[in-house]
């Protein structure tokens, strides 16, 4: 990058400086005479001093009046003129910071994927974040006014000093007598003000940098009862921000007092000295007037002139600042990331490391002279102990960092210089905790094949109006005009030849890694839209309809599943479900807030339900305060009546002791909710209040049907209604087909209902469809709504999916029971039978099923070869075979 603002603007801005440029000072002329014809106007067209009426211009006779008209319209269009060279300009200012900020951030946002794995030990995401997003900001809007902006203000300036000296060169002095003052004391203040701005940017780094450790680290901190700590911590950094800024805001107040006192100022010399000439006779009051404008109009360009040298100054330390640090040492070159090579060749023959060296930022050598060498087709174990080098092995190995020096070859590749489209496609590595982006399952999956569009999108009408216009956005600011739309799958590189194909080896892989039976419990608890997806809807009905079949034929599960009936009250679902008998969609129907809902209110009033609610509102706190009120707040109790908790049990119990079982009628409306509120959510057969007789059931499902037939048209998205022929798209894959309530009290019903619909998913082979749905799945904010081990397992499907010719994994499955790590790397080593599988070990025992062990200490392979062989030694696989 380029270490200068002013090279960098240049660089990618030089054609739309130049216009700018040219803007400015074509806009100069007009400027000139809108500040002559208020003293034309006066001294001619009012006062007629020295004129004789009519007068001709133009060939065209004007009286006095005509000739006011015509040097007002005059004076009119130039302040048009004026102001549209303004918006002109200001809009093209605009236009081109905003493109170059656009460039500028994505450069930065390039320069970080290329930066060496070490930096990021010694740079948070705290840091950097920020320069991106919000120092860089302010850069934009000066980008776009280097040049145009004193030019433009600049001579703006020049040309009413200069009207100025047409007019009376005393009266132009008087004008920028005390202009020397400000450029004298205002560059001294603005500098100690640039200081302390550049001390407050770095502060602001600490300080997000505090916030992502804080957000990072929660846990350690509640665990270890440490946020007094980080609340002094974080206060203390505040407080040395606080007083940075404090300083700013004191010497930038010094300088506008300067300012606006020397401004008025001006004034006062032009009405004493001007007002003199005038009573002497040697100026003319038109004169006086139009100077009094023409300095009034200096104020605005040279107040845009000092606050240009401000943000000047704090754009280049800000911009000096972020190239800093974005340039640290070993980054990679650009073409590295860019290059695509004709054909991606395979890896074969032998992997050479020769004289491999690698240092931490202390000067402690991690790997020393390391050399080794094995073949492409085997599958390697690397061990050694805590600090052997195992791991940075590995990351020499996938080529995640850069060896001081020493040779690195696959095959003919020499991996040191050899491009990231060869390494990132033909190299896969895992580490101890690989890395979850925050979408879909899916997506995480496919990752790796991601790295070109291969198969583009195409549009028609607006959408290709659309596509061009952000494809010469992209041209013009620098960034990337891949489409983000299109098929970026290679299909190939997965050995497959379409998306069905990938699909079906996806699932391949993830019964792989262990992966599938989670996959498919996220699908069977998700929702599919089936107007996108109308097969797998069709499919799920009809797993409903033989999940039925299953149930009526078998007598001791008939019982446990009471289906939803739409003339039908449902004892399993509560007063809520019942009434809508479908699933909400939006906050319009909250099943925990229906009492306040005014549509629900007036069915509830219409089935002649309302006081019956309140009633058993109260009859239901009644019933909860006597249960629970010597009970602890951890009572199971609390979980089974969910309704009322341990926290608003003291608030029943003051209303109840001030209510009047009598007077429920006269309820303050908050009182009335709280009570109405209750019955929604009792489900009758769960919780055996006895507050819900078959009469009450009745009206429910009477009031079901009138809620469905009367609801207003803007409700009738709030609710997917349940209908046994159709598929519900606001309601899960598993909810679907089971269309009904698992029945309360029967011993293991959930268990025993969950075999059958297993059997039905089996019988209809809908377990690949439901794990299809189960990639949509969104995963959150780095995989958080995965837990740990499935996270690791989807980074090892990851980097199997893609069929690389070498995988490496460091200690991948070191977090797993023991188990699971047999059975994976039982999977894993036959997968990469034939090709080459290089695998950082904690302990020496695992290497059974490996062809070549690597054994290391203090940076050096001391001991490699077969294992069976190296068991019959006495070297250092021995001795670590015989500890472990």
């Amino acid at each position: 990058m380029e270490h200068s603002i002013y090279k960098y603007i240049l660089r990618y801005s030089k054609k739309q400086q130049i216009i700018l440029t040219l803007m400015s000072i074509l806009s100069f002329p007009a400027l000139y005479y809108y500040l002559e014809l208020p003293k034309i106007i006066i001294n001619q067209a009012i006062q007629a001093d020295d004129i004789a009426f009519p007068v001709e211009y133009v060939g065209v006779e004007f009286d006095q009046t005509d000739f006011l008209y015509l040097t007002v319209g005059l004076f009119l269009l130039m302040v048009i003129v004026n102001q549209a060279f303004k918006y002109v300009i200001n809009v093209y200012q605009g236009i081109t910071g905003e493109q170059m900020l656009r460039r500028l951030r994505y450069e930065l946002y390039c320069r970080i994927l290329r930066f060496p794995l070490p930096t990021f030990k010694k740079k948070s995401a705290g840091e950097i974040i920020p320069m991106i997003t919000g120092e860089v900001e302010p850069l934009g809007g000066f980008i776009g006014e280097a040049f145009a902006l004193p030019i433009f203000q600049g001579g703006y300036l020049v040309v009413i000093v200069s009207f100025l000296v047409v007019q009376n060169w005393i009266m132009a002095v008087a004008a920028i007598a005390l202009y020397p003052l400000q450029a004298y004391f205002i560059p001294i203040l603005q500098k100690k003000v640039n200081l302390l701005g550049k001390t407050r940017v770095r502060l602001v780094r600490v300080l997000s940098d505090q916030l992502g450790e804080s957000v990072s680290g929660v846990e350690e901190v509640h665990a270890h009862d440490g946020s007094n700590f980080m609340r002094a911590n974080f206060s203390n950094q505040l407080d040395k921000i606080y007083v940075v800024r404090y300083r700013i805001y004191l010497l930038k107040f010094v300088i506008k007092f300067l300012n606006n006192f020397i401004q008025q100022l001006g004034p006062f010399f032009f009405y004493a000295i001007g007002g003199t000439m005038v009573i002497n006779g040697t100026l003319e009051v038109g004169t006086l007037v139009a100077a009094i404008g023409a300095h009034k109009e200096m104020a605005a360009p040279w107040k845009e002139l000092l606050a240009y040298y401000q943000r000047r100054e704090d754009a280049r330390i800000k911009y000096e600042q972020v190239v800093e640090q974005f340039e640290p040492a070993g980054m990679r070159d650009e073409d590295n990331q860019l290059i695509e090579p004709e054909e991606i060749p395979v890896l074969t023959g032998e992997f050479v490391a020769g004289n491999v060296e690698l240092s931490d930022d202390t000067g402690n050598k991690i790997l020393d002279g390391l050399s080794t060498r094995f073949r492409l087709d085997e599958r390697i174990a690397v061990i050694g102990p805590a600090g052997s080098g195992r791991e940075a092995l590995t990351h020499v190995l996938s080529r995640l960092i850069d060896p001081d020096r020493g040779r690195l070859t696959a095959g003919k590749i020499n991996l040191v210089t050899a491009p990231e489209a060869i390494v990132g496609r033909k190299i896969s590595y895992v580490g101890q905790h690989g890395y979850v982006f925050n979408t879909t399952l899916g997506e995480n999956l496919f990752f790796g094949l991601k790295h070109r569009p291969l198969h583009e999108k195409s549009y028609e009408g607006e959408e290709a109006e659309e596509r061009e216009a952000y494809i010469k956005n992209a041209q013009i600011t620098g960034n990337s005009a891949d489409d983000i739309e299109a098929d970026w799958h290679d299909y190939a590189l997965a050995g497959v030849k379409n998306k069905e194909e990938l699909n079906a080896r996806a699932l391949e892989v993830l019964e792989m890694v262990d992966l599938s039976e989670d996959v498919y419990r996220l699908g069977l608890r998700s929702t599919i839209d089936p107007k996108e997806a109308p097969e797998t809807a069709e499919l799920v009905l009809n797993a409903r309809r033989r999940f039925f079949e299953k149930i009526e034929t078998d007598p001791s599960l008939k019982n446990m599943i009471e289906a939803f009936e739409q003339d039908s009250y449902n004892t399993n679902a509560s007063v809520a479900e019942n009434l809508l008998f479908g699933t909400p969609v939006g906050d319009d129907f909250d099943l925990d807030r229906m009492a306040e809902n005014k549509y629900v209110q007036k069915i509830i009033e219409e089935a002649g339900l309302t006081e019956t609610f309140l009633k058993m509102g109260y009859q239901v706190a009644t019933l909860m305060i006597e249960l629970f009120a010597d009970l602890p707040p951890d009572h199971e109790f609390f979980q089974l009546y969910g309704f009322i908790s341990s926290d608003d049990l003291p608030e029943y119990q003051a209303m109840l002791s001030r209510i009047d079982s009598e007077r429920l009628d006269s309820l303050k409306e908050e009182d009335r909710l709280r009570f109405m509120s209750l019955p929604f959510k009792v489900i009758p057969s769960r919780h055996r209040l006895g507050v819900l007789t078959d009469d009450i059931e009745e009206k429910i499902v009477a009031a079901r049907h009138r809620f469905a037939e009367e609801l207003p048209p803007h409700l009738k998205d709030s609710v997917a209604f349940f209908d046994a022929d159709a598929y519900n798209p606001a309601t899960n894959l598993q909810d679907n087909i089971l269309f009904g309530k698992i029945a309360f009290g029967y011993a293991q019903a959930a268990e025993k209902i969950g075999a059958v619909l297993a059997d039905v998913v089996q019988e209809m082979s809908l377990r690949s469809a439901i794990i299809a749905v189960g990639l949509n799945f969104a995963v959150g904010s780095a995989g958080a709504r995965l837990n740990a081990t499935q996270r690791q397992k989807l980074c090892i499907a990851r980097a199997i999916i893609k069929k690389p010719d070498v995988l490496i994994l460091n200690q991948a499955t070191s977090s797993f029971d023991t188990a699971t790590q047999t059975r994976l790397m039982k999977n894993i080593l036959e997968e990469f039978e034939g090709r080459c599988l290089i695998w950082s070990l904690d302990h020496a025992e695992k290497t059974a099923g490996f062809d070549h062990v690597l054994v290391m200490r203090s940076g050096r392979v001391v001991e490699q070869g077969n294992p069976e062989k190296l068991k019959q030694g006495s070297g250092p696989f021995k001795e670590m075979l015989s500890a472990s």
